[in-house]
């Protein structure tokens, strides 16, 4: 079952946003890594709600689009081993919340490797109402590394890498 026990992140040294921190700020606590993916065990549940995986997040944004690709996401995990990756897209002019300066990412990402097909996915998503067709948010993996200054799957072969990280095929994936 859902916990909802939002909650410092003890093991975050430099110190963890707190649960105060969104109050009254407009914005949802949206799961990074969803609590609908942690049925598997009451732990993995419970830490979901680590405000380490925590992020601001519109409310009609959390719960409409971002939601959305969530399922969606759940939906090709059912058939295929894949890894997702996901964050907010950080820099240094981004608003912030609560005393502890919690940063509002304007953009979130998330990229889906799938192992079994030997395929990447990636989508860049506004944090506001999300009217447009998921398919519409889609990047390259080298676009969104772009955005992040982060190199993804840097441990795969370079030549599968760069293929698959450079281009996508929108019909190989089931929407």
């Amino acid at each position: 079952k859902r916990s909802n026990n939002f909650r410092s992140d003890p093991k975050i040294i430099s110190g963890s946003a707190k649960v105060s921190d969104y109050r009254k700020s407009g914005y949802d606590r949206g799961h990074l890594a969803p609590a609908g993916d942690m049925k598997s065990s009451q732990c993995a549940m419970s830490e979901s709600f680590f405000m380490s995986n925590i992020s601001p997040q519109l409310p009609s944004f959390n719960r409409g689009g971002w939601k959305k690709l969530e399922s969606l996401v759940r939906f090709w995990a059912k058939d295929s081993e894949i890894h997702i990756v996901t964050g907010g897209i950080l820099n240094k002019s981004l608003s912030k919340i609560g005393s502890s300066g919690v940063s509002v990412p304007d953009y979130f990402y998330k990229i889906i490797f799938d192992h079994d097909e030997c395929k990447m996915i990636g989508f860049v998503m506004p944090n506001k109402k999300i009217t447009n067709e998921l398919q519409s948010y889609v990047k390259t993996i080298d676009e969104i590394e772009e955005l992040t200054c982060i190199d993804f799957f840097c441990n795969l072969e370079d030549y599968i890498e760069d293929e698959l990280e450079s281009s996508v095929n929108i019909n190989s994936w089931s929407f």
